[in-house]
């Protein structure tokens, strides 16, 4: 298969990252890699999905992996997968002997080893430049959900209408769950036998970089999780803290400990990341140099120095969420060429155990199994949005009261960076507003 094909292909049936920000994926289908790099890491504490696809659909997925390394001409692929997903590893390791080229990289179960420059140095010990794509480095990196979604594609001709998502935390019945997109979260967690405790809060994308959200909101393309937890929860409260009583708090209690910087792992690769800076010359107002500002977009956001790292309990991470967007809106770029600094030697003593992280975090009692349940979660309404990943959002292609069947084109992919959205349900268009489709699953015209 030529590397147009296989591209097209990816980009016609709207397959982008299933997870993060959801890349688009045809965007990695590139000569230039020279390694494929699988990841199964499973980044964020609670989640599973990714392990259990791997586990139920090894050859599937391999197949596709396959078939990616062949088109670009990569020479080996590389799966990345935590060694304590025994029955993951058991299942590759039956597998891989029909698919030479490939080897496993055994992960330390530490956070984020899932983060996509961690990754890389781990399974391949190449450091990816601050602000740099892993390309850079002849690397693409695939999630487990994503390859599977390729092989869907390309094995049966179905476009990404569903999404596996671990449904976890105050439910009766904890699952991953095979769910339509558009599926709002209250669906979800009704299939996971609803919610054990009153006025739940659903956490969306893990408890280290999820975000709170309605319970009506969809399900995405990127939506890994539904954590649902109490309205007290240690780490609810912490995802409300208002960021500017955050800054006031900074100047009254950081200790310039540097405890936050010491555990950063992107600034254990060399990355100039250095919270503690930041902290000091943002909550003193000193702009003298304008460095610690400007580091903060290599920040990935992993959240580990305020959830984890900091004994005063301070937000650095969302305080510099808080800078960088204010940078961007000003127009401001990132540095351009930065050379990271060599990698630490204290980096392999100051890994973050996930085991010890989710009982900082009060959830080691949610760490329990969520079985995989193949058959789709039933829907009667849907809510697309049109904007699923990064890049420009697909326009519209129905209108409503238009009859539609799983699988067909609701929203066309825009011109550049794109891709175009399905039907994830047959039914009727209900409504059709500024960035989503509404439909009705069943249904007739009326």
């Amino acid at each position: 298969m030529e590397i147009k094909e296989l591209a097209g292909i990816i980009r016609e049936n709207g397959i982008v990252g299933a997870g993060g920000a959801g890349f688009p994926t045809y965007m990695k289908i590139d000569e230039r890699v020279q390694t494929i790099l699988l990841n199964c890491a499973e980044c964020e504490p609670l989640l599973k999905l990714h392990r259990q696809l791997l586990s139920r659909h090894t050859g599937e997925i391999l197949q596709a992996l396959a078939v990616v390394k062949e088109t670009v001409g990569a020479e080996e692929a590389v799966i990345g997968i935590k060694g304590e997903y025994e029955e993951t590893v058991k299942a590759l390791k039956a597998c891989l002997p029909d698919f030479p080229g490939m080897r496993l990289a055994l992960l330390d179960s530490v956070y984020p080893m899932g983060d996509e420059v961690v990754l890389i140095y781990e399974a391949t010990g190449k450091v990816v430049r601050p602000g740099g794509l892993p390309i850079e480095q002849g690397i693409a990196v695939f999630n487990v959900e994503t390859m599977y979604n390729i092989y869907r594609a390309l094995r049966e001709k179905a476009p990404v209408t569903e999404k596996l998502v671990s449904v976890v935390g105050e439910v009766a019945s904890p699952v991953t769950l095979r769910g339509p997109l558009g599926a709002s979260l209250s669906d979800c967690v009704e299939a996971a036998g609803g919610a054990r405790i009153q006025d739940p809060v659903y956490l969306v994308g893990g408890p280290m970089m999820g975000n709170i959200r309605p319970a009506d909101s969809p399900v995405t393309k990127t939506t890994n999780a539904v954590i649902v937890l109490a309205q007290d929860h240690p780490l609810i409260q912490k995802k409300r803290q208002n960021p500017a009583i955050g800054l006031k708090r900074a100047a009254s209690s950081c200790c310039q400990c540097e405890t936050c910087t010491d555990l950063c792992p992107r600034h254990a690769l060399g990355h100039p990341i250095e919270p503690h800076k930041f902290m000091r010359a943002a909550a003193n107002r000193d702009f003298r140099d304008a460095n610690p500002f400007l580091n903060t977009f290599f920040c990935s956001s992993c959240g580990l120095c305020e959830l984890y790292s900091c004994p005063q309990g301070l937000s650095p991470r969302s305080l510099m969420a808080e800078y960088k967007a204010g940078l961007r809106k000003a127009g401001v770029k990132p540095p351009a060429d930065v050379v990271p600094a060599p990698v630490r030697e204290s980096r392999q003593y100051r890994k973050a155990p996930e085991e010890r992280l989710e009982a900082r975090l009060g959830l080691t009692r949610y760490n329990v199994d969520a079985p995989l349940q193949e058959e789709l979660l039933a829907a009667k309404t849907v809510k697309l949005l049109l904007s699923q990943h990064i890049g420009a959002p697909a326009a519209a292609a129905v209108k409503e009261g238009d009859r539609v069947e799983k699988g067909q084109m609701i929203g066309a992919a825009a011109e550049g960076l794109s891709v175009p959205v399905h039907a994830s349900v047959s039914g009727i268009v209900r409504k059709v507003e500024a960035g989503a489709v509404i439909l009705t699953a069943g249904g007739n015209h009326e």
